[in-house]
């Protein structure tokens, strides 16, 4: 034997293109076979299963229920062979009616709830059809659809749903594929009606023409959309996008003039025990200094409670903190991605989908009406046997008692095909009786005027579209008065920024921010903190302790002239040695601290370099966004940054490496926002040590040990700015540091 035979079908191919083609075959299933829903009738393959498994077993809305078992094992057993969980998720979902806005699925049982609880076993629940899910399989066994083999070949099922009812966009859909999603926020279906009559009339309307009478989603859970029409029409043209909700709230008045905000309504897909616990978790951690308490007082309608701290807190004031920290306010995604009718996936436009949806149902209605003059043509065919029979009953029973072969002698007799003899042969003896030649010549009329119609129809485009927009009509008076077609989701504006001082967002407590010599930052509480007792790691020691507030804001100025800012509430505790200034400002390697300063709005301060050079700058200006800080000061090669004090005085005292020391007036420095500044002290070797700010009429202070020394008369080196000075007084620290 060869060894190509012992070795059988077996082909040498690179690795990457096997995996290649497999991964693809993979990602192809899973797209169109799982995660994507059609445009047509907006479903998934495990929905569109689900819903016709139910339609097979009779369970229509005007039916009892079925168990929820029953049902599960039928789809999986005969057309969607995967996990049983993984389908009866699939029909809790249909039938949860703060998940759907139209429910698919009329349960009954416990379904579960918008706190996230799970639903009922499948033995214990039942369910059956809803008229929604029914007009979407209307005239399925009219041909208006094709089939396909199931998995085992058994069975058949539809490739697409007729859907008579636009379920892609008015209940939405969501899923992950390989390399693509989808999400879609479902709609009011009134308002959907509108926009496919209008598109009937005007095919080329825009999406702006859309959106005047879409204005946006329409969640089961209500809520109020805020985001603006120019964002909205943007999404909808494109077919991504998203949109802000906020829960509904109303002010409750109490007694002695205080008041409770009550939440009615909370956004789409949010759970309400999770947003509740995510609520409390902030109140523990004082990150609602606003809120008192939060209470869950729901029944079957949603109804949170929330007690102010304050009844002088505006409910505005409150909400907006809760806004920002919470789930109150949501962003719900559209990625309109779907699989269109050629079952290629693609993003749409609303103006895409609503049409993808109209030529669906034009082609339904012409696949409806082939059937039905296909049934008038055989109805007929057998009609006009029957007439045969009437007029020669008889001659039609004696053959059939005397005749050995009497199909084919009536067939001969009177020129009748094998449908109309069959018909007769096949005829019960009480049908004679209603054999009128009368009543089967008016139905065969009425046949005849029905199937002209029919062929009309077909012949002619625009009786098809004047057929859907009835259609349409029709649908849309059906929902006019119901509970449904109502809109639950209020079409708000843009919100106005309130202002929300810091303290609504951090607790405002006395903090003491202490950092090391090697960078090491934290925030003790308290104020007066006996400093010489704090802890540090070994080798290391103090360096910066500045006394502040969490809700103050920390500037960092750093050896290269680039600030920081850091919110006090952000820094560790003072328990531990607290972290490393680096993980939380990008404060390059070979970057130190210069300077540790509380932020206050309207300070100004005084910027040195080695230099010699520099300038007055607001401190409003020097407040970093990002973590990468903001360069302020400019420095010149070989320069580092020196100095960044309060410009609170008249004076400018500076010193050099040289221990010489300069006075002069602040107001020879000039205020900028930016750059390198101007020479504030000349040197012939060194640079500048250190600068500071003063009163002249209160003189020169200085620590010297445990005490401080104060140098009332400074006339001896008063001079003008860029002089080189004179050596520093008697007793000047060593280090030519001010302190």
């Amino acid at each position: 034997m060869s060894k190509t035979a012992e070795a059988g079908d077996i082909r040498e191919v690179p690795f990457a293109d096997a995996l290649g083609e497999r991964y693809l075959s993979y990602a192809l299933s899973t797209i169109i076979s799982r995660s994507l829903p059609d445009v047509r009738d907006g479903l998934k393959p495990v929905h569109r299963r689900l819903l016709y498994a139910m339609r097979e077993l009779k369970l229509d809305p005007t039916s009892g229920y079925k168990k929820c078992a029953r049902v599960v094992g039928d789809v999986i057993g005969k057309f969607h062979p995967h996990g049983e969980l993984a389908v009866y998720d699939a029909l809790v979902r249909l039938a949860q009616d703060f998940a759907q806005r139209y429910p698919l699925v009329d349960g009954q049982g416990n379904f579960g709830n918008i706190d996230g609880d799970n639903a009922a076993a499948m033995r214990y629940t039942e369910s059956r059809l809803t008229a929604v899910a029914d007009a979407l399989m209307q005239g399925i066994d009219e041909n208006a659809v094709d089939f396909r083999a199931t998995y085992d070949g058994e069975n058949r099922e539809p490739v697409v749903l007729p859907g008579r009812f636009p379920n892609l966009l008015a209940n939405g859909a969501s899923g992950i594929a390989v390399g693509m999603a989808t999400s879609i926020p479902p709609h009011n279906i009134l308002e959907l009606c509108d926009a496919l009559s209008h598109l009937v009339r005007k095919p080329r309307a825009s999406v702006a023409e859309l959106v005047e009478l879409v204005p946006g989603p329409d969640f089961p859970t209500g809520g109020v959309l805020i985001e603006d029409r120019e964002t909205i029409e943007k999404a909808y043209e494109q077919g991504r996008g998203s949109f802000r909700v906020r829960a509904r709230w109303d002010r409750e008045a109490l007694s002695h003039g205080l008041y409770q905000v009550v939440v009615t309504e909370i956004p789409y897909q949010v759970q309400k025990s999770r947003l509740i616990e995510r609520i409390a978790t902030l109140l523990e951690e004082k990150k609602l200094p606003l809120l008192a308490d939060v209470r869950d007082e729901s029944t079957e309608t949603v109804r949170l409670v929330l007690e102010p701290k304050s009844r002088n807190v505006q409910p505005e004031v409150l909400m907006e903190s809760l806004f920002r920290a919470t789930e109150l306010e949501a962003r719900v995604s559209l990625n309109l991605n779907v699989i269109d009718a050629n079952g290629v996936p693609r993003v749409m436009s609303l103006a895409e989908a609503l049409k993808a949806f109209l030529d669906h149902r034009r082609d339904v209605l012409q696949r409806r009406s082939r059937f039905r003059v296909e049934e008038i043509a055989r109805r007929s065919e057998i009609l006009r046997g029957q007439i045969i029979v009437y007029l020669n009953i008889d001659e039609v029973i004696r053959i059939i008692r005397e005749e050995d072969d009497p199909k084919a002698r009536m067939m001969k007799r009177w020129k009748l095909s094998e449908v109309q003899v069959e018909a007769i042969l096949n005829m019960r003896l009480r049908a004679l009786r209603r054999l009128e030649e009368i009543a089967i010549k008016k139905e065969l009329a009425a046949l005849s005027t029905e199937q002209k119609e029919l062929e009309a129809l077909l012949g002619d485009e625009k009786r098809q579209w004047k057929a859907i927009g009835a259609e349409i009509a029709e649908l849309r008076k059906e929902y006019q008065h119901s509970p449904l077609g109502k809109r639950r989701t209020a079409i708000g504006t843009a919100p106005v920024e309130v202002a929300v001082p810091v303290e609504a967002l951090v607790e405002r407590e006395a903090a003491t921010i202490l950092c090391s010599q090697k960078g090491w930052i934290r925030a003790a509480r308290g104020h007066g903190l006996p400093l010489s007792e704090m802890k540090y790691k070994e080798g290391d020691g103090p360096r910066f302790a500045i006394e502040a507030e969490t809700t103050d804001k920390l500037l960092v100025f750093a050896t290269d002239g680039r600030f920081f800012t850091i919110g006090v509430d952000k820094l560790p505790g003072g328990r531990g040695h607290g972290e490393p200034l680096r993980l939380m400002v990008d404060l390059g390697n070979d970057q130190d601290v210069v300077a540790l300063l509380r932020y206050v709005p309207g300070q100004k301060l005084l910027l040195a370099a080695s230099d010699g050079r520099g300038f007055v700058v607001p401190a409003d200006e020097v407040l970093a966004q990002t973590r990468n800080g903001k360069q302020v000061l400019n420095l010149g090669e070989g320069a580092q940054a020196r100095a960044a004090v309060p410009a609170d005085g008249d004076t400018v005292a500076v010193v050099g490496e040289n221990r010489k020391m300069l006075v002069f007036p602040l107001a020879e420095v000039p205020e900028m926002a930016r750059g390198r500044g101007v020479i504030l002290q000349r040197y012939h070797d060194g640079g500048l040590a250190d600068a500071k700010v003063i009163t002249l009429a209160d003189g020169l202070s200085w620590r010297q040990g445990e005490r401080t020394r104060t140098e009332a008369d400074l006339s001896d080196w008063v001079g003008p700015r860029a002089g080189s000075g004179r050596v520093a007084p008697r007793g000047f620290p060593q280090d030519n540091r001010f302190g």
